[in-house]
């Protein structure tokens, strides 16, 4: 693993897009600001996010160097393609794998991978996908049961039938000539029988592609390298949450061979199965701002801020009667602290989700995860500092008001 000292001095060997940021604050660029109000404009309510980096409420906020990246592209024409090889070139180096493109999401690395891994370099047959029968690609994507999440639609974008098996004698059952690949989920590794390692070697042993969901596993940054370096044939990231790149940009990071052909079903290209997952010279340019960014953050000092700030809300609520405070850590995705507020109906009379839509109806808005019965949890990590003690405030005021 890179040092930091190491991994600055790579950085500094090459033209950096973006300064390093030195805390944890989300300005937007004056020059950037707009002169009219438009959410207000159109009524759409703007809102404190103490939940986290969900698509649906528009993942992270990016940093003005990203901003700035993304300005700057906009004043330019470029060819796609060419910006996607130079970029990718860089975030290969970055990020220590043998080859990266950006594309429109998680969701979208998913459905490239596979298609490139079911086409290579043919375009005939990335013309003819989702329609498999009759072109001699393979049509089968083997992932354990535990890791079936609605995102494997993802993969059955491409026409393929997912198989789903429990155990290593089932999974080395299921291969066979029909396999193109085998899908993994890294926030469920916890809850399957074959964990990541050990899923890597099957892969190996039979010479079947390894594709590795790992959308929403940043922070920590050492993961942007770490199951590529584990032997996963191709790994995929968000672009707008832990690092804070366009929401609707990705990264699709692994084999040099995956990835290219995963780029012969995207755009530019017309008849192919990703022509509708198109990533603008902006975005491209704005992920790489992004990457360049995070990996010069002091995370130790992002990580402190997230703690304190934490420990503030914490603070304040954990002494009303009947409520119970904890923070946790989950330890894959979403890797930061997570206050968990759960509290006894009988001396609190509000349910979760009536406190949500409290908390959301209110002035400012404020969402948080979680609800229920009597539960809901809140992160810290997208908030603009200060914003912490609102969130304490209305919190525990709600929670006080609904005391019996």
């Amino acid at each position: 693993m890179l040092n930091r000292r190491d991994l600055i001095k790579r950085l500094t060997a090459l033209p950096l897009l973006g300064g390093v940021a030195g805390t944890f604050a989300f300005t937007r660029a004056a020059a950037l600001s707009p002169q009219r109000d438009y959410f207000k404009e159109l009524g759409v309510r703007t809102f404190i996010n103490a939940a986290g980096t969900y698509t649906a409420m528009t993942g992270s906020l990016m940093h003005e160097e990203v901003l700035a990246a993304i300005q700057y592209a906009s004043k330019e024409f470029v060819l796609l393609d060419e910006l996607q090889d130079r970029v990718g070139e860089r975030l290969a180096s970055l990020l220590q794998c043998e080859a990266a493109m950006v594309t429109s999401g998680a969701a979208s690395a998913i459905t490239l991978a596979t298609a490139g891994v079911l086409t290579g370099l043919d375009d005939k047959k990335a013309a003819a996908l989702p329609r498999l029968e009759g072109t001699g690609m393979k049509t089968e994507v083997i992932m354990q049961k535990s890791h079936a999440i609605a995102y494997d639609h993802a993969l059955k974008n491409t026409g393929v039938t997912v198989i789903q098996v429990e155990t290593r004698a089932e999974l080395e059952k299921a291969i066979s000539d029909k396999t193109a690949l085998m899908f993994f989920v890294n926030f469920c590794n916890p809850d399957g029988k074959v964990q990541a390692e050990e899923f890597v070697q099957i892969g190996k042993k039979y010479k079947i592609p390894t594709l590795n969901d790992c959308a929403a596993d940043v922070p920590p940054v050492e993961n942007l390298w770490k199951y590529t370096k584990m032997g996963f044939d191709a790994v995929c990231f968000s672009g707008g949450k832990g690092i804070h790149g366009p929401q609707s940009a990705g990264l699709l990071l692994g084999r040099k061979d995956i990835v290219a052909a995963a780029r012969l079903n995207a755009p530019p290209r017309g008849n192919t199965i990703g022509r509708g997952m198109k990533v603008n010279k902006e975005e491209v340019l704005g992920m790489l701002a992004a990457i360049e960014l995070y990996l010069t953050r002091n995370h130790e000092q992002d990580w402190k801020l997230w703690e304190s700030q934490i420990a503030h809300i914490h603070s304040a609520v954990q002494s009303i009667p009947g409520v119970t405070a904890k923070i946790d850590v989950p330890a894959i995705a979403n890797h930061v602290p997570t206050l968990n507020v759960s509290w006894d109906v009988k001396k609190i009379k509000v349910s979760g989700d009536e406190l949500k839509d409290i908390l959301r109806k209110g002035h400012p808005s404020i969402e948080v995860a979680g609800g229920g019965a009597n539960s809901i949890s809140i992160t810290t990590w997208v908030l603009v500092p200060g914003q912490e003690r609102i969130v304490a405030s209305r919190v525990r005021e709600v929670l006080m008001k609904a005391s019996a």
